[in-house]
């Protein structure tokens, strides 16, 4: 059996780290060194941090990427590696560096570059058109990048066709629910279709709103996966591959043989300087590393996401308005475990509407959390704005103006405190709310971070009592679930006098937003028309909010801020 071992090291980066990036990648090689490893290979653009945005657009930028790529090469020696990395030529690409023995062997570009949702290649790159495969001994094996690999009939194709056993795919892919399933089966279905053995090294980390949720792949010929990275944390991945069981499989595909000759010349061969065969390997031991379940998985993505955004933009401690209803209530949970209990302080700052029972929650939550607790009144500081306002408002009747001043005393407390201790204050708003607007600018949107922006409100609640399941007691009240949903911002006030009951709202939004369906469509599924009017007026006219929100973790496949770029200035109304 000719056995290849190879490693995906799937670690966790920083745009514009290089000093960190690259150590991350010395450790990995050398890991990668002791463990036996013909190859290690890195994620895209590994070295520069992935998304780079426009920080590509500066020179220097691209020359600290380059430095930095000579770094790892010189620890390349008596080894493969495979690393991500920005090349400049006569225009800069998105590219891969196929290191050998202490010196740059080979570069492929990426070739095809997404522009849709959260992606904006072509803005920065130009797009490969050479096609490489590498021969080392009795070898060959090839590269490519990210969004290469989806398509059917992409380069990995081509490099299967011109002998490649083994495609190494180096990948930037965000997370959103449900997306390591799909891309699973697509890894799965390119190997069989190309009777090549296929290993898909993904980043895992928190990048801004972006969460990359690892889950690297190593898959044979047959589509079986031989071994898989864990989800949201850093993994080394490692397996030993039979490439004689490939060419087996290929005798038997005459349909290959046609195909072959149909793609002539298109890929151009590098031979790789033989190295000293490695000692005697003992076995590996099995890999199980289950998948998680898809409320868990949505756990592991916020605290992730909230972990990286607090720690890598160097603050240290987080702080929450815990109203003691279920969103605050999610992201302490979220934030505890994200950076531990003595990094997270929880505010209640009850006015005259606050509940007896809300009240009481809040201070439960954070007991149960064992967090800091701090109590702020606010009734004296409405009051003192009530007499601000009094002569301008003389004669009118009190409405939304009233509940927002209360909003925004409450979000002028938390940014007090962020201002006077450094901490980085968490915003509770869902995306229902955010979808129609049901939230106040420089109030309960005030804030550095978003933690829970992507999760419709019926989620909340999911991933809520996930939190509860895995703690084995009720970190949050029962009575934060059966409470209806309230701002508290007036008497006897509920969300319901506002919105339509949760359910029926996030069905709308999911079909109006994340499947762009029209408003007759919409109705056409069983929601009432005057609903479904309402609801698509409110996320019209309140583009203007979303855009001066915080950011917040990518959940959904639609997400507003990156996925979702609509004019604020528009007249186009389907109603």
């Amino acid at each position: 059996m000719r056995r290849f071992r190879i490693g995906l090291a799937q670690i966790n980066l920083t745009v514009g780290d290089f000093q960190g990036n690259v150590r991350k990648i010395l450790d990995g090689v050398e890991w990668g060194r002791q463990l036996g490893c013909a190859l290690v290979a890195f994620p895209e653009l590994a070295i520069p941090g992935y998304p780079p945005e426009d920080l590509v657009f500066k020179p220097a930028f691209i020359e600290a990427n380059l430095r930095a790529l000579d770094e790892v090469t010189r620890a390349s020696h008596g080894l493969t590696v495979v690393v991500g990395f920005i090349d400049r030529r006569d225009d800069v690409f998105n590219a891969a560096a196929v290191l050998h023995d202490g010196r740059l062997a080979g570069v492929y570009h990426k070739q095809y570059l997404p522009n849709y949702g959260v992606f904006d290649e072509n803005r920065y790159f130009q797009a490969g058109t050479e096609t490489p495969v590498f021969t080392l001994g009795d070898t060959t094996f090839a590269v490519n990048i990210c969004e290469d690999i989806w398509y059917p009939a992409g380069p990995a194709t081509a490099q299967a066709l011109a002998g490649a056993e083994l495609v190494v795919t180096i990948n930037g892919s965000p997370y959103h629910a449900g997306k390591a399933h799909f891309r699973e089966k697509m890894v799965a279905t390119r190997a069989a279709d190309d009777l090549v053995c296929m290993a898909f090294l993904n980043i895992v980390g928190g990048q801004d709103e972006l969460v990359f949720d690892g889950a690297s792949l190593i898959v044979n010929e047959r589509g079986d996966v031989v071994a898989r990275g864990r989800q949201f944390e850093e993994d080394f991945v490692v397996a030993d591959l039979d490439l004689d069981a490939v060419f087996r499989a290929r005798l038997h595909d005459s349909r290959r043989r046609k195909e072959k000759l149909r793609a002539g010349g298109q890929v151009t061969r590098v031979a790789l300087a033989p190295l000293a065969p490695p000692a005697a390997l003992p076995a590996l031991p099995p890999r199980e590393v289950p998948t998680l379940a898809p409320v868990a998985e949505i756990f592991e993505a916020l605290v992730l996401g909230t972990r990286d955004y607090v720690l890598k933009n160097g603050f240290k401690r987080v702080v929450i308005g815990l109203s003691g209803g279920i969103d605050s209530s999610l992201v302490a949970a979220i934030a505890v475990e994200a950076l531990g209990k003595e990094n997270v302080a929880g505010v209640t700052m009850p006015s005259p509407y606050s509940s007896a029972g809300t009240r009481r929650d809040a201070r439960r939550v954070g007991k149960n959390l064992g967090i800091e607790f701090l109590t702020l009144p606010i009734s004296d500081i409405v009051r003192a704005y009530t007499r601000a306002l009094a002569r301008p408002f003389k004669g009118l009747r009190e409405d939304a103006t009233e509940e927002n001043i209360q909003a925004r005393i409450r979000g002028t407390l938390l940014m007090a405190l962020s201002n006077k201790f450094g901490w980085l204050v968490l915003t509770t708003g869902n995306k229902s709310e955010h979808g129609v607007g049901y939230t106040t600018l420089y109030g309960d949107m005030a804030g550095g971070f978003a933690v829970i922006k992507d999760v419709p409100k019926t989620l909340v609640y999911e991933v809520a009592r996930h939190v509860n399941e895995r703690a084995s007691r009720n970190l949050i009240p029962e009575s934060v679930f059966t409470r209806p949903p309230s701002a508290e911002l007036r008497p006897d006030q509920t969300d319901q006098d506002t919105l339509p009951p949760y359910p029926v709202l996030d069905a709308i939004l999911e079909a109006y937003v994340e499947e762009d369906r029209r408003v007759a469509d919409i109705v056409a599924l069983g929601f009432d028309a005057e609903t479904v009017g309402k609801v698509v007026r409110m996320v019209d006219g309140n583009e203007y909010k979303r855009r001066q929100g915080p950011i917040g973790v990518k959940i959904t496949p639609r997400a507003f801020g990156r996925d979702w770029r609509l004019p604020i200035v528009n007249r186009f109304r389907q109603i």
